[in-house]
């Protein structure tokens, strides 16, 4: 515990070395760190994370925040802290290196998962990576929500994407999310959590709320013994209209990635979770409704000639 502590404090202090140097000769990034915009997005940064562990998404010090601000310039929680005791003096300034420009405490490791999303998509301002129970015990299955349920789902966050596992805090853990994030607002993480980013704090947020009472409601009705009722494939493409004017990323856009009327990928009726991937009518070993009962009417006819033939 003594060398755990020694560590943070050393941390501690080449981020106050670097404070200083921010002070003395990087004028232009203190008047953005304490510019209004800075200290209003400081206080939303703190309100979201505050949602966040009141919600059960953070525990302990998991989860972070970040928005960026500028072209180079991104505002992050820092490590090591609770999301709900989080002030908006405990706000960190890194650029898009990770490298820390300003802020009393060390950054958070995750952050180089932020800095490669914003990276990849130009429209992306913030994003918001917590541990949601419900989204996050798919995560830890291996499986995705399947669509066509709820319309708010489908409007806001639309078909998940899950990356694999990687060390967090690292840079593969970053760039797992690489070839997920153009099209998915939201992706869950194998074994550990979701990601999610959108053009404020507050609107991430909003997505990893959505996703979680999605996967929370989809876990209760199946234990009503009941067949899920789902929208159908017309009503569906309604939905996608509604997404696609508000300017949200889905990967149902790319029409040349999925068949024609394709929304679903529902592998049987009533499944509340899916194989990860699944593009068309016969991935991963899953028939087509088509093929389904080309298959039905060929084992009928098989067996009612058996029968005839007795």
């Amino acid at each position: 515990m003594k060398n755990e502590t020694k560590s943070i404090e050393s941390v501690a202090g080449n981020n106050a070395a670097a404070s200083r140097e921010f002070s003395a000769g990087q004028a232009p990034n203190r008047q953005l760190y304490t510019s209004p915009e800075a200290e209003a997005i400081k206080k939303e940064i703190c309100g979201v994370g505050r949602k966040l562990w009141l919600r059960q998404f953070v525990d302990g010090n998991g989860g972070n925040i970040s928005y960026r601000i500028g072209p180079n310039e991104v505002l992050c929680t820092p490590t090591l802290m609770s999301k709900y005791d989080l002030t908006p003096e405990d706000i960190c300034l890194v650029d898009l290196e990770g490298n820390q420009i300003a802020g009393s405490r060390p950054r958070t490791s995750e952050v180089l998962m932020h800095l490669e999303i914003y990276k990849s998509v130009p429209e992306a301002k913030s994003v918001v990576h917590c541990h949601p129970p419900h989204a996050t015990a798919y995560a830890i299955t291996g499986r995705v929500p399947p669509n066509l349920v709820i319309p708010e789902y489908e409007i806001f966050v639309g078909k998940v994407a899950i990356s694999p596992y990687e060390t967090p805090g690292t840079q593969a853990f970053a760039e797992t999310v690489l070839p997920y994030v153009k099209e998915h607002n939201t992706v869950l993480l194998s074994n550990h959590g979701i990601v999610c980013w959108a053009d404020t704090v507050t609107h991430a947020e909003w997505y990893a709320e959505v996703l979680d009472t999605y996967c929370w409601t989809l876990m209760n009705a199946v234990q009503l013994g009941a067949p899920l009722s789902f929208i159908s494939e017309q009503k569906g493409a309604d939905l996608l209209v509604t997404k696609k004017k508000l300017g949200l990323p889905d990967v149902r856009f790319d029409t040349s990635r999925i068949k024609e009327g394709q929304f679903s990928d529902l592998e049987s009726p009533g499944s509340i979770a899916l194989k990860p991937g699944l593009s068309d009518g016969a991935a991963a070993g899953r028939l087509s409704s088509a093929d389904l009962e080309l298959l039905v009417k060929a084992v009928t006819t098989a067996v009612m000639a058996a029968i005839a033939a007795k």
